[in-house]
């Protein structure tokens, strides 16, 4: 995802195209733009709209509704930290700190390289690897101060790598 970039109105219509005939198709479309763009750009709110034959008014409250879809950009890496209870009862809450500190972002905050974006979940349904979190579609869990460290290493690594590319 990265940095936002211009939209691609060209992409954007054939996204459109792909999912018009859909019935059930609003979710899908809305994460493929997502997918594309690294967020659902408010000015795609109408094209969707008519292509789906629906008020903007609906699409709006879809996005609204669904955690998972966002009207402003993200970061390249998402980091979901779980606030359920079995992680809480581990040490979710040290977890939580830990990254804010490292990252040196709050919840709901994205760098503004936009590298990292720092969100926290109810639950991420993986209690037996309390506390976990999860970084794009990544699960990490029995984190400890020293795995958190490494995982983001890891993850820092391939930033420094990518920008060589």
């Amino acid at each position: 995802m990265g940095k936002p970039t211009e939209i691609d109105w060209d992409r954007l219509k054939e996204i459109l195209h792909e999912h018009q005939d859909e019935t059930w198709g609003l979710i899908p479309l809305l994460q493929h733009i997502q997918e594309t763009f690294g967020y659902i750009p408010p000015e795609a709110i109408e094209p969707v709209a008519e292509a789906m034959n629906l008020f903007p008014s609906q699409v709006q409250g879809v996005i609204s509704f669904y955690a998972g879809l966002s009207l402003t950009p993200k970061g390249k890496y998402v980091v979901r930290v779980c606030r359920g209870t079995a992680c809480h009862v581990k040490g979710g809450r040290s977890v939580l700190r830990l990254m804010k500190k490292e990252l040196g972002l709050n919840e709901g905050e994205t760098g503004a390289d936009y590298q990292f974006t720092l969100e926290t979940v109810a639950c991420l349904g993986t209690c037996f690897l309390a506390p976990a979190m999860m970084v794009n579609r990544t699960y990490f869990g029995k984190l400890s101060p020293p795995k958190i460290a490494t995982i983001l290493t890891q993850y820092q690594k391939q930033r420094g790598e990518d920008e060589k590319a």
